[in-house]
């Protein structure tokens, strides 16, 4: 006997629903396995981290204890705390310039701006490594006390990830009625008043998400950190690399479950702040 099909439901849709089923869990299986396989190795036994012999939390008292890997996640910490204040404030500003306002060449600035994001990371690194160089920029930050000895990272991290947040931000702006905007003004307000009561609530979603994908490409970056980080300055994936050409060890594994764990923090607390606010009954 056939099977009946719901109200609003066609028989493409009532075929093609198990393969959309087998597809997600194949992406699903495919983005996520390798993530579930590294924090259950977190808690391996096995020094080489390899087999799975046993469960332990001594890995994370290890990484814990490990004052080179923890100073190395500070670092990185940091830098993306700071690259992210930095490039939000900045992509936001070149966000509302190209979005507002018309000048000469904009096609051309447009397209200028945006060459962080298309051109390879290597290229990038190379880049920043000459300008620093021949700045003296890379010598004078050696013997700088934390955390400015850290300035040339940050500065090459900002360099790459304000144009993310240009672009998330105005493809927020993209939608917003203008005439909220001269409602505003035709109320009294200043255009000042009118930026911080209108615009900005509006670019709020853009702004969390875009300060959100700074951070996130800030903390994992490593091809252009090492690059332009000095001899005493060590990040975290850059000493992750350094450790993995030994070994993939379980204490290696437990530093990035940690990672993993800011970071997914990070981005429910975007979510947050992302969800409309729900008005109170009067």
């Amino acid at each position: 006997m056939a099977a009946q099909l719901k109200p609003g439901q066609g028989p493409l849709d009532y075929g093609n629903r198990l393969w959309l089923k087998v597809l997600f869990a194949a992406i699903f299986f495919a983005l996520y396995m390798p993530i579930i396989t590294l924090v259950a190795f977190s808690f391996n036994t096995d020094k080489r981290g390899i087999v799975w012999r046993g469960f332990t939390l001594e890995n994370y008292t290890k990484a814990w204890n490990n004052v080179s890997l923890q100073e190395a996640l500070i670092n990185s910490l940091v830098i993306a705390l700071l690259a992210t204040i930095l490039a939000t404030i900045i992509g936001t500003l070149v966000a509302l310039l190209l979005w507002r306002f018309r000048f000469p060449m904009k096609g051309a600035y447009e397209g200028f701006m945006a060459l962080p994001i298309v051109i390879p990371e290597i290229c990038m690194g190379v880049a920043l490594l000459m300008f620093f160089v021949n700045t003296g920029m890379m010598n004078a930050v050696v013997n700088l006390p934390w955390p400015l000895n850290l300035s040339n990272i940050v500065i090459a991290h900002v360099s790459f990830c304000f144009p993310f947040v240009a672009v998330v931000v105005r493809s927020r702006l993209v939608g917003f009625n203008r005439q909220l905007e001269e409602a505003s003004k035709d109320l009294g307000a200043s255009e000042w008043q009118t930026f911080w009561s209108i615009i900005v609530p509006y670019m709020k979603p853009g702004l969390i998400a875009g300060a959100l994908l700074a951070f996130t490409l800030s903390l994992d970056d490593f091809v252009i950190t090492f690059f332009t980080s000095g001899p005493e300055t060590v990040t975290f994936p850059v000493k992750v690399y350094s450790l993995v050409r030994r070994g993939v060890s379980p204490e290696i594994n437990a530093a990035s479950t940690v990672l993993i764990v800011i970071t997914v923090i990070a981005t429910v607390i975007a979510m947050k702040l992302q969800a409309p606010e729900k008005s109170g009954k009067g």
